[in-house]
């Protein structure tokens, strides 16, 4: 038994999206039908206490038809007896039952039970009692005796039917489960109901420009034919996580007014072989009987890595579907109207076939907003927060440099989160600093620590500030704290004030010093080192390594030593590295000690000529455990 019905209120169609599986090409040329075939469950459960409750009800039934009531059973001869000495006002037969109510008690019955070989009458003759001295009523029993006997089976019957009706769908839902991997499990997206729109998104001006034009070559397609112009086979948007590539592919949904069948790489893939290039097939032929159309591919690099580095003989599953997207997008079957869409954040791990013009066209790189972006982000996610009157956003803007729109949107989702714990109704300034800290960091944790403990962290924490304050062309300390963080016990916050595109070698040794700054501050209060300073050293040493082996910034000049190719075996990437001689790694490892033991003596040297300064920072930061920029400059400047 099948319904055909709409999905409601399930977490796949949050975003008004309906199963593709079961849209199918109309006949003659007639569009495809969009529906959903739910199929009915049995809950089995249910139907068992259903049946527990008919055969109570059938219970009740046998014991109206047989007369029972509340009352009390006795013997047939005490029954006789009280008939013959007259205490007996009414007898009521009810088959081989007798119901007795007496004279003195007309509200009490007494039951007993004659032998149902002889009739009332002929009973009464036995007992040598006049049967016309006696009151009684003869109760006609036929129909309830055929209820009570036959409609137990049947009901009994019917249960039995149904559990074996309930095995039988349920063996054939698996087998029709089995002949259906190869479906498509694409979404088609709603086009009246997708609320998203190009308005929507801000930060990516140069992706929209690109979505908007394919969007527009979906809506006019004679415009650009007139030309000799055609549709771009693919669009791949290339990006790191959180920038917006699947909020792009929404808007393009909203936008495009066409067919929009949304499916993630993983989705292909099945415990089955052949299912992931039999589900291409499906999904590409559902979407040329719709076009023009629109095939979205979310995180596309778990089937399109790069093919030829199993060590595994045979063919792979994951090669084999993306051959058949290959195919697809650029075969010997015309697909000039559906244009396929995809994410990834490792475009680097693509096969080179699938990169190529006439398969993906174009390569939109969204990458991290810049200032401008930013601000329009926090625009857009302000719109239905209330946020006090003096919030500065170019403020904000330039203090989330290197935040991604999903950080935006979480920073500020988190700002309300906290007026509404405190039960206030405005979004300040102030809130959105601590959930800026919270996004990046962590939340607050109070932990216990000694005196000594909090004065070490203090010191350790001001030598990174002051010695990234003393160094030409450092960005200004944003913000220092001694309260823990996450797996931090204290921070130091020093965000860039602008955008940068490249960085000097000036500024990565002065970084470098800088996050050596804590260990030499430990070294110079205490004459003791401690294991806070463990993720520093691996921060710095990571520099100072890329530049020597990637950036050419030593003396063994400019060649790159670093890795130089991705290699894929058995689904996972690693490096494959450039080979380099015994002596020379030996070499470089000098080069990265120099750059290290450089940075950790001008730490050195900037803290012992701020010592005092450092001092009164410390002071101060021990009282009030946070500190902004403002007042450090203050102290450092007195």
């Amino acid at each position: 038994m099948a319904l055909k019905a709409l999905k409601k209120d399930h977490p796949e169609n949050r975003d008004q999206e309906k199963e593709v599986k079961n849209v199918r090409p109309g006949k003659n040329g007639k569009k495809p039908v969009k529906g959903i075939v739910v199929q009915m469950r049995f809950d089995f459960q249910k139907l068992i206490w259903l049946a527990v409750l008919v055969l109570m009800g059938l219970s009740l039934l046998e014991l109206w038809s047989s007369g029972q009531k509340a009352g009390t059973e006795i013997q047939l001869s005490q029954a006789l007896a009280d008939i013959r000495a007259g205490k007996v006002d009414k007898v009521e037969v009810y088959g081989d039952r007798l119901a007795l109510t007496y004279k003195d008690s007309p509200t009490d019955v007494m039951y007993s039970r004659r032998d149902g070989t002889e009739s009332f009458t002929q009973m009464l003759d036995a007992a040598k009692i006049d049967p016309t001295k006696v009151k009684y009523e003869i109760k006609d029993q036929t129909l309830g005796q055929i209820v009570a006997a036959v409609l137990p089976s049947i009901i009994g019957t019917g249960i039995v039917l149904v559990v074996l009706l309930y095995m039988f769908r349920q063996a054939r839902g698996a087998q029709d489960s089995i002949f259906s991997f190869g479906q498509s499990r694409a979404k088609l997206f709603d086009k009246g109901k997708q609320q998203v729109k190009f308005a929507d998104v801000a930060g990516v001006d140069e992706a929209k420009e690109e979505l908007e034009e394919v969007v527009d070559f979906l809506k006019n397609p004679a415009k650009y034919k007139a030309v000799g112009a055609r549709t771009p086979k693919g669009v791949l948007l290339v990006g790191p996580s959180g920038v917006g590539k699947t909020l792009l592919a929404r808007a393009v949904a909203g936008e495009a007014g066409v067919p929009f069948f949304s499916m993630a790489g993983s989705e292909f893939m099945e415990m089955l072989v052949g299912v992931g290039s039999a589900r291409v097939r499906d999904l590409f032929a559902t979407a040329k009987k719709a076009a023009p159309s629109i095939i979205f591919i979310d995180e596309i690099d778990a089937i399109g890595r790069q093919r030829g580095y199993g060590l595994a003989g045979g063919h792979d599953e994951r090669e084999q579907t993306l051959n058949q997207i290959l195919v697809e997008m650029d075969g010997f079957t015309p697909n000039d109207n559906v244009v396929v869409l995809a994410a990834t954040n490792r475009g680097d791990l693509l096969d080179p076939a699938l990169l190529r013009p006439g398969r993906f066209d174009r390569r939109v790189v969204v990458d991290m907003p810049d200032i401008e972006g930013r601000k329009a982000i926090l625009g857009i996610y302000a719109r239905n927060k209330p946020f006090e009157a003096n919030i500065n956003w170019e403020a904000v803007a330039r203090r989330t440099v290197g935040f991604s729109g999903a950080d935006l949107e979480n920073m500020l989702n988190e700002a309300a989160i906290a007026v509404a714990r405190e039960n206030r109704k405005q979004i300040s300034m102030k809130d959105i600093e601590e959930a800026a800290t919270k996004v990046k960091l962590g939340p607050q944790k109070r932990r216990m620590q000694t005196e000594d403990e909090r004065r070490m962290t203090a010191y350790h924490e001001v030598g990174h500030a002051i010695v990234s304050w003393a160094q030409p062309g450092m960005d200004p300390v944003h913000r220092i704290s001694i309260v823990s963080r996450g797996m931090t016990l204290g921070h130091t916050l020093v965000p860039p004030t602008t955008d940068r595109v490249h960085e000097t070698k000036k500024r990565l040794v002065a970084q470098i010093a800088m996050m050596l700054g804590g260990r030499a501050a430990e070294q110079l209060v205490f004459g003791e080192i401690t294991t806070g300073a463990a993720n520093d050293i691996d921060k710095a040493t990571k520099v100072a390594r890329d530049m020597v082996m990637e950036y050419g910034m030593s003396d063994l000049g400019p060649v790159n030593y670093g890795p130089t190719q991705d290699v894929v075996d058995w689904g996972r990437a690693y490096y494959e590295q450039t080979p380099v001689s015994q002596e020379m790694q030996a070499k470089i490892d000098v080069q990265v000690k120099g750059i290290l033991d450089e940075g950790y003596r001008s730490a050195e040297e900037i803290l012992t000529k701020y010592r005092k300064k450092m001092d009164a920072v410390v002071a101060r930061l021990m009282e009030i455990e946070t500190m902004d920029g403002d007042e450090f400059e203050k102290i450092m400047t007195a």
